[in-house]
């Protein structure tokens, strides 16, 4: 168990980090506060405090002197870092005093949670005795890269603010005039399957492998910095540093260095790795356009010719948008056979339409990606539409096609074509099973509401537009449950109605016409004569002289 302490002046700072933090499951078991630096001082010498957490501006005595004799007093302590201040003077002595992590405020759940493992991870660690190197190191080695990796993407989502966030330039190196900047976006094609074979599931550790070979070679002059993605799970970014050179040089390296990467992680693991390197810039702020150059190389590589790992920088000029066949005009096909329960004719029509894409000049990863997500939504409001959208279906838009238990892995036309035809699969066997429910109640209905409302002019478009079901199949489900169409259907209710109301002698049939919803006496004689081969004026007759 672990004892900590929350040095902060701000009362309701301390009481957000007492409830936010998962204390019991990190095995926490006492939580001190002190309200300045000094106070916090004095309970550190006082008790023996596992981890702190400390306000770099407080009275009395400010986070940054507190570090200092925190680093001298007590060389085991650990401490996380809590601040509101954009000021270098504060990181660089959080950096020497080696801290775990840092937070800005507002404190929220997930970043305090974060920060709190890696502290006890740390302090685990350390009661293990596993190396030397952990008890010395590990704290400053996973807080720097993580601050570096949040400075980049905010550069990235073009949230970064030059002169606010200042103090921070020099950790990546964009402080000194000269210095060249370039991105590079390295898709695995294959990641499921590596995962699963060579990482036995553990994603932490294939994070680790990847952006370990992507660092190596790295050096004073020339540095490659990697991070697992948050756009895509099967991602990593890559940022090149080259200092006080030229962007051609810069250029040169950074493919030079991908190229080598890719191929390493296949030779070493077997991964199949697709990536995009956007062009060099010499303005720290310009890493979001070098990013979006290289997601665009990226998403042009060709996928039907991609035979192994390849590393594309076309993205330096964005190619010109192309008319690219879409699937929706093929829907209502594809409907028709999911509603029909013929699962392999709307293969069949799914096949036929991707064959136009194999065939094409071009078809890029990134069409192959936006196919899949419209694919989904396409289905998605079909199996909507006929009330047949289950909790597994719904859990696509949290989960990708992970909620749908598919395999999201393509390096091939061929592997493609699969995931969008494991997605139909799954949707037709979410339908047929909803439909096959609901048809038997559908039906009774629908001749329920015949027997009722015989007399008014019923059109089939009422049951289908109400039930979501094509003319065609509807009208064949029906005749397979009852023996009749509903035409049929509806003109032997009138007719065996037409049989009881002639023979009450007293209505006219003018009369009984008008009941069964004949507005003309003419036409519905001719109806009688042809199901009957005789008029109504007829039938009566012989309905009497039975009863003589």
């Amino acid at each position: 168990m672990y004892k900590v302490l929350i040095i902060d002046d701000e009362e309701p700072l301390r009481e957000a980090i007492n409830i936010l933090g998962d204390w019991k499951g990190l095995g926490v078991d006492q939580v001190l506060e002190a309200t300045d630096g000094k106070m916090g001082l004095e309970m550190l010498r006082g008790h023996k405090i596992d981890l702190a957490l400390v306000d770099m501006k407080m009275p009395e005595l400010n986070g940054s002197e507190l570090l200092r004799i925190a680093e001298s007093e007590f060389p085991d302590l650990l401490l996380i870092v809590i601040s509101g201040y954009n000021d270098f003077e504060y990181t660089r002595q959080a950096i020497r005093s080696k801290v775990v992590d840092y937070l800005l405020k507002p404190v929220n759940r997930t970043d305090l949670n974060s920060a709190l493992r890696k502290a006890v991870d740390v302090l685990e660690a350390k009661r293990k005795k596993e190396s030397e190197f952990i008890n010395r190191n590990i704290t400053l080695n996973m807080s720097l890269p993580k601050l570096k990796e949040k400075m980049y993407l905010s550069i990235i989502e073009r949230s970064f603010k030059n002169q606010s966030n200042e103090a921070f330039l020099p950790l990546i190196g964009a402080d000194k005039p000269g210095n060249h900047f370039a991105v590079g976006v390295l898709r695995m094609l294959n990641l499921e399957q590596v995962r699963h074979h060579r990482f036995h599931e553990d994603r932490d550790l294939l994070h680790f492998a990847v952006t370990n070979v992507m660092s190596e070679n790295s050096d004073g002059h020339f540095e490659a910095f990697s991070f697992a993605s948050p756009r895509s799970e099967r991602e990593f970014i890559v940022i090149f540093t080259l200092k006080g050179s030229y962007g051609e040089d810069a250029a040169f390296l950074s493919l030079h260095h991908m190229k080598k990467a890719v191929s390493t992680l296949k030779e070493l693991f077997g991964m199949i790795c697709a990536s995009g390197l956007g062009q060099p810039y010499s303005d720290c702020l310009d890493i979001a356009q070098s990013y979006e150059l290289a997601t665009a190389a990226l998403d042009g590589i060709d996928l039907l010719s991609l035979k192994s790992s390849v590393v594309s920088n076309v993205g330096y000029t964005k190619p010109a948008a192309k008319d690219s066949p879409s699937l929706t005009g093929r829907m209502p096909l594809i409907r028709s056979s999911l509603e029909s329960g013929n699962t392999g004719h709307a293969k069949s029509i799914l096949s036929d339409f991707t064959r136009k894409w194999k065939t094409s000049e071009k078809f890029s990863l990134g069409e192959a990606d936006r196919t899949i997500q419209e694919f989904i939504i396409l289905l998605g409001d079909i199996a909507q539409e006929l009330n047949a959208v289950p909790e597994r279906l719904l859990s696509t838009k949290r989960q990708g096609l992970r909620g749908l238990g598919i395999g999201s892995d393509f390096a091939t036309f061929g592997e493609f074509e699969a995931v969008l035809s494991r997605i139909l699969d799954v949707y037709a066997g979410e339908i047929s099973r909803s439909l096959a429910g609901d048809r038997g109640s559908v039906l009774e209905n629908i001749k329920a509401y015949i027997d009722n409302h015989y007399f008014e002019n019923i059109k089939i478009s009422m049951f289908t537009d109400k039930y979501f079901l094509s003319r065609e199949y509807l009208m064949k489900l029906f005749k397979g449950q009852y023996g009749y169409g509903i035409h049929e259907y509806v003109q032997k209710v009138r007719m065996d109605k037409a049989k009881d109301l002639l023979s009450d002698p007293a209505l006219k049939i003018q009369d009984i016409s008008e009941r069964l919803g004949y507005k003309d006496k003419n036409y519905f004689s001719k109806a009688f004569r042809n199901y009957y081969e005789c008029s109504p004026s007829e039938f009566r007759l012989l309905l009497a002289e039975g009863e003589k």
